[in-house]
């Protein structure tokens, strides 16, 4: 029988995971760091009273500081690192799941017409907490069936580095809680480039859970457009390993891509929002801290300008007064209470400023 992979379906892939199946593939830079040998490799999914947490799990390793920083960066650092585990998906620009490809699907899937749209992935992330630099690297499974999860292959390794000689983000604005807002960029062509604008949002009711939303546009001239959208729901399973296990059955997260998506009514209306800003027009910091600003507004948000995706999450990009291009990523936390992070672009189609706001139905 037809089907799309999603809840049940989903977990008899990974459900043969042991905790700490090691993964083999060429080795890549990374920061200088020691791992001593009491770190577990994993938490079992029933946390412990004493169990680590994200914002102590910096002061399990050794790191090799090279300069000082703010308190809110090495506050950031230890809220950041670790190994993030969970699943990602790609949707077009308005919102349609986009299908693995035919060739990384075993053949029982394909025999029994079930589609898969959500990758396994690992996040292993490590920021230094005493000079403003960090580096993550995205881990992209191959789909398994049954037993031969056993033999989990990576499909995929990208990294990414923050700060420092090797820096690659062109603008970066952190909060203290671990969320973060980056823009990487890449040249097409003379004339054109791609951005990819990455939201990651961490639940403040609990810090092991967060979502991380790229938004991909194109640049065309001064135009933006969005070509399309990739969205990662993870969660915390200890200190910074490199990737080197798998939460495997202890999991908490399943695959999403094909699960209900918001309802544009919960988000749309009057909302009042507290913000934190970084302002990146005319300044040569890449790196930036979100600062609060005081008071609060208000502001209405239309359920049409929304692209609505799983998770309780939404995306949006809407043009303000012909002036300014506003591309936000939010996500619903609760009836009547949401976290939001948006990038504003100048008419040239340069970055003014990063905001991240905590907001309530008014």
């Amino acid at each position: 029988m037809a089907g799309v992979i999603g809840g049940r379906l989903a977990a008899i892939i990974h459900h043969h995971h042991h905790h700490n199946t090691p993964l083999y593939s060429s080795p890549l830079s990374q920061p200088t760091i020691k791992l001593p040998p009491t770190i577990h490799s994993r938490r079992t999914s029933t946390m412990s009273a004493t169990a680590t947490t994200p914002t102590t799990a910096l002061n399990n390793l050794t790191v090799q500081p090279t300069g000082s920083s703010s308190g809110c960066w090495s506050e950031f650092a230890g809220n950041v690192s670790g190994e993030w585990d969970g699943f990602g998906a790609d949707f077009t620009a308005d919102g349609k799941p986009i299908e693995l490809p035919e060739n990384v699907v075993p053949n029982a899937y394909r025999e029994w017409e079930v589609q898969v749209f959500d990758w396994q992935t690992q996040c292993p992330t490590l920021a230094q907490p005493h000079n403003s630099s960090a580096m993550y690297k995205l881990i992209r499974l191959l789909p398994t069936v049954g037993c031969e999860a056993d033999a989990a292959t990576r499909y995929s390794v990208s990294e990414r580095v923050i700060g420092g000689a090797d820096n690659m983000a062109s603008s970066f604005a952190y909060q203290a809680s671990g969320c973060y807002t980056a823009l990487w960029s890449k040249q097409k062509s003379a004339s054109s480039k791609v951005l990819e604008l990455e939201h990651c949002l961490i639940d403040p009711r609990d810090k092991e859970s967060r979502v991380r939303v790229i938004q991909i546009v194109g640049v065309e001239g001064n135009k933006l457009v969005l070509k399309n959208i990739k969205v990662f729901a993870e969660q915390w399973y200890g200190p910074f390993r490199n990737g080197e296990s798998l939460g495997g059955c202890a999991i908490r997260d399943t695959a999403f891509a094909k699960t209900q998506v918001l309802i544009g009514s919960e988000v749309s209306g009057v909302w009042q929002r507290s913000n934190s800003i970084a302002k990146f027009q005319d300044s040569s910091n890449i790196l930036q801290e979100l600062v609060a600003v005081d008071g609060t507004e208000k502001s209405t948000r239309d359920a049409n300008s929304l692209v609505l995706l799983p998770k309780n999450l939404w995306s949006s990009a809407v043009e303000i007064d012909g002036e300014k291009t506003c591309y936000e990523v939010g996500w619903l936390l609760e009836p009547g209470r949401a976290i939001t992070s948006k990038c504003v672009f100048s008419r040239n189609a340069e970055l003014k400023e990063i905001i991240a706001s905590s907001e309530t139905a008014a």
